[in-house]
């Protein structure tokens, strides 16, 4: 199956690396590297990062702040993520903009999906910060509403483990790895491909999602080629 315009979705929290908060450089200059490697191909790529690494907003909730206050707290962070990877980017010439569900001037400028898709019809790397603008939404529901509205051929979700499985193989090494499931069986499965409201946009408007290990160098151009190298959930 070929791709040409995908989605990646960025885990905000692999950015720490080996750090215990923050953004880990060399994390950062290897999504950088393996951006570029996409874009090289002609791929055209959109990029949504979480914030979990700086804040999350289930955090503040837990101590007793308001969810809205806490949810904005944490898109908030996806914008300094958002900067960090434009910045590397742009350091190793990929050219790259900024887009906000949260509007922040200069820092951004506001999504539009017409000026989103003019930029990656433009080979442009078109990063949305800011989740969707919204409280009570993950940055997993976010990606899959930008995935919709730039018409992407597919959402590209990173994780720190090759695919999904029937357990978590980090403590279960035992634990099966799907190649490939359809939205139904992952459902089924009670799989946790993505928060269901992320799960549910994708399925009703045909975008499969691939899973597979963001963290280590090269392995989003193999799920690219490859997607065994990850799991594949389709219609």
């Amino acid at each position: 199956m070929e791709y040409s315009r995908i989605l990646l979705k960025l885990s905000g929290e692999a950015l720490l690396g080996e750090d215990e908060y923050g953004i880990n450089p060399e994390r950062l200059a290897q999504y950088a590297e393996d951006i570029r490697a996409l874009t090289n191909e002609g791929i055209e790529v959109a990029i949504v990062i979480g914030g979990g690494n700086i804040y999350r907003g289930m955090q503040g909730t837990a101590v007793g702040m308001d969810r809205v206050q806490g949810d904005y707290m944490g898109m908030l962070a996806t914008v300094i993520n958002s900067m960090a990877l434009q910045g590397a980017l742009e350091n190793i010439g990929v050219k790259a903009k900024h887009l906000g569900g949260l509007e922040i001037a200069p820092i951004n400028e506001p999504m539009n999906r017409r000026r989103a898709i003019e930029y990656l019809n433009q080979k442009v790397v078109t990063i949305i910060s800011g989740g969707t603008g919204n409280p009570y939404f993950t940055t997993d529901s976010a990606s899959a509403l930008r995935a919709v509205e730039i018409q992407a051929d597919a959402l590209f979700k990173g994780t720190r483990v090759d695919g999904i499985y029937s357990e978590d193989p980090e403590t279960n090494p035992e634990a099966k790895k799907y190649k490939t499931l359809t939205f139904d069986e992952a459902y089924s499965k009670g799989l946790k491909v993505m928060d269901l409201t992320a799960f549910t946009l994708c399925k009703q408007n045909n975008i499969p999602i691939l899973v597979f290990d963001m963290n280590t160098p090269g392995n989003v151009m193999k799920a690219l080629k490859n997607p065994e190298n990850g799991t594949l959930v389709h219609t």
